[in-house]
């Protein structure tokens, strides 16, 4: 099984930065895209940033010019580095991925447990 765990987040100011990250480990033979998503109280979780394993990254309009998204394919794990911190950018995070396991070369998308950010005006 492949496993995502998440760490990096907290409390932040207005204005400031926090970077998270995101390691998978398991039976893993080849992770196609990481992506982080977030989940604010009472609305549903939405895409923060995608990358695929050559590099290709998607944002929402949300957090363009202000998050990046970046990978170590031979750490498997993911990074989202956030500045210019907003108080609507509070949220859980969480990481996700998909590629095939190592021993069936069978399809896995997993997420994290997922961290708080929490952005104090």
């Amino acid at each position: 099984q492949v496993q995502l765990v998440e760490s990096g987040g907290g409390l932040v100011q207005a204005g400031g930065s926090l970077r998270l990250s995101c390691a998978a480990s398991g039976s893993i033979f080849t992770i196609n895209a990481m992506g982080w998503y977030r989940q604010a109280p009472g609305k549903q979780r939405e895409l923060v940033a995608t990358i695929t394993s050559g590099g290709s990254t998607n944002y929402a309009a949300s957090v363009k010019g202000r998050f990046t998204i970046s990978r170590d394919n031979a750490q498997n794990t993911a990074y989202l580095q956030m500045n210019s911190l907003k108080p609507e950018d509070t949220a859980v995070y969480y990481c996700n991925a998909n590629g095939r396991e190592a021993t069936r070369r069978a399809f896995f998308n997993v997420w994290g447990q997922g961290t708080q950010v929490t952005v104090s005006s």
